[in-house]
């Protein structure tokens, strides 16, 4: 669906659990992290995020985004909010404001609690902090100053009032959100973050099993969304009805992999604007997460465009909840998640075009991380979603797509870059219509899934209606071997059932000659799919 939303990078600052006090409290006594996570509350869709970090008395706020953050509305932002908190232990707060790539601010300055001055706060420009926390990789350094600057809303100490308020909502929330990946993970899986400037602790990941000679199958599809519950119910009366058509064709493999982009949760406060036009924001019931085990999901990704829906809240409880259902999932920014098949270590990786989960734009971050994944699998996964939507974006270029004013990344050269780097196996979604397959290097590309379910939310007009399994055969190494389209066909509600009429397999095939004509890839007409010996 389209969103309005900007490349927002937000990150959960709050580390431990919080119990028997408030997020709220906490800000009170001074707990930066806290401070930190109300601010974030309210930027969640500003295209920024706030880091705090306290030194002897004074409080250091550092605010980044894609661009850099206007200096006079933010420094406002946060004199008002923190003069009205009133933390506990610091005589000063000092704001930064920065890119996200890059190591210094473009602009600081500071004004003391005790004192609220009538003008703007003086500008200094001293040295970066050394606690501030920095990107592990940045790209080279630009030689002049970026020249757009993030807008943001006004928002003054009305706003702060109104965070305050929400800190116990919020505090409880996160309470039973901050680790989805300790106690829930059976044997047979691991999901590990990244290390990162902020998590030093190092993982000590099993090595990679040998290589097996063992084949495994793999069956996707892509955009899931079982209705929703927000700002109306849409949910169906039976949520099995939504699976029992199809069901028996995502039996028999090794690994079920689908593409959740919805929410599961029962936090109320949207992060969209919903009432403007295009802007969508969808939830379900946490009891939805026990649909997709009974289905025989094996890992769904949550990195799309609507898993921060309900804030990083509502993101934290649809991982816990679909973890909780003994499905894995994978979406986190520089999240490997780890799982074992036949004696085959399978690792997953999220990625959409959005710099709160690992983006399709830093090529330099994913190709550490696939690097990473490779040194502790056998084969290595990629989730991407990305490019643009609609029944006219069928097509795939090797150049960036926009969409809605976004840079939805290129997806040819994200995904080439990722199988250079140590990939096996991509997978597409986003456009929310089939697309071409590419077979690069041993490879397979699929470049989009299509919708797969859509209750009620998602258009099925046209080729919009048209979907797919996809099955995938690889060998121990990641090499494919063979493949399978199985057509589905999306009703007017969104719900899918076998096609008879084979449409997507005839849309795949000619969309795969058209845009890569030398791939050495055989899709016939009943869907099957081949390799082609050029030799």
């Amino acid at each position: 669906m389209g969103s309005s939303s900007v490349g927002v990078r937000i990150r959960i600052v709050v580390q431990q659990v919080l119990t028997q006090e408030t997020l709220l409290e906490k800000a009170k006594r001074g707990d930066a992290s806290a401070i930190a996570a109300l601010i974030n509350e309210v930027l969640c869709n500003s295209g920024m995020r706030a880091i705090a970090k306290s030194k002897g008395s004074c409080l250091h706020i550092v605010l980044e985004g894609e661009r850099v953050p206007e200096r006079g509305s933010c420094v406002r932002f946060v004199a008002d909010g923190i003069k009205r908190l009133k933390p506990g232990g610091f005589d000063s707060v000092r704001v930064y404001g920065k890119r996200i790539d890059k190591r210094k601010p473009a602009w600081t300055e500071a004004f003391e609690l005790r004192k609220r001055p009538r003008t703007a706060p003086t500008t200094t420009r001293p040295p970066i902090p050394a606690t501030i926390p920095q990107p592990k990789s940045r790209p080279k350094k630009l030689k002049t100053k970026p020249k757009k600057r993030i807008p943001l809303l006004v928002m003054g100490g009305t706003i702060w009032v109104a965070v305050a308020t929400l800190g116990a909502a919020i505090s409880s929330r996160i309470n039973v959100a901050t680790n989805t990946q300790d106690n829930s993970v059976p044997a047979t899986s691991q999901s590990t973050p990244k290390t990162s400037p902020e998590n030093k602790a190092a993982q000590n990941l099993a090595p990679a099993s040998p290589a097996a000679a063992t084949s495994i199958t793999i069956k996707a599809v892509g955009d899931i969304v079982p209705g929703t519950n927000y700002p109306n119910n849409r949910l169906p009366a039976n949520k099995r009805q939504l699976f029992q058509n199809i069901k028996s064709s995502l039996q028999g493999a090794d690994i079920l992999f689908g593409n959740f982009e919805s929410t599961m949760t029962n936090y109320r406060r949207p992060a969209k604007d919903t009432s403007r036009s295009m802007v969508f924001a969808f939830r379900n019931p946490p009891s939805y997460a026990s649909l997709f085990k009974e289905v025989g999901f094996d890992v769904l990704s949550v990195a799309n465009n609507h898993s921060f829906d309900f804030s990083p809240v509502g993101f934290e409880d649809t991982m816990r909840n679909i973890e909780k259902a003994g499905v894995k999932a994978v979406g986190k920014k520089n999240q490997i998640l780890y799982t074992n098949v036949k004696g085959v270590r399978v690792a997953f990786i999220g990625f959409s075009y959005l710099n709160f989960h690992n983006s399709i734009n830093n090529l330099p971050a994913g190709k550490a991380l696939v690097a990473e994944a490779k040194k502790n699998a056998d084969i290595v996964v990629i989730s991407v979603h990305a490019g643009a939507e609609g029944s006219d974006a069928t097509r795939v270029r090797n150049r960036a797509e926009m969409f809605y004013g976004e840079n939805r990344g290129n997806k040819v050269l994200f995904a080439r870059t990722m199988i250079d780097s140590g990939a096996d196996l991509v997978l597409g979604h986003g456009p929310h219509v089939p697309r071409a397959m590419e077979l690069y290097k041993g490879k397979l590309i699929a470049y989009s899934l299509g919708n797969f379910i859509g209750y009620r939310t998602l258009s099925t007009v046209g080729n919009l209606g048209e979907s797919l399994v996809l099955e995938v055969k690889l060998d121990g190494q990641g090499n494919f071997e063979s493949g399978r389209i199985i057509p589905v066909q999306l009703d007017r509600r969104g719900i899918p059932y076998p096609d008879r009429g084979y449409g997507s397999v005839q849309l795949i095939r000619n969309l795969t000659k058209l845009d890569f004509p030398n791939t050495p890839l055989k899709i016939e007409t009943n869907g099957k799919i081949t390799k082609i010996d050029k030799r």
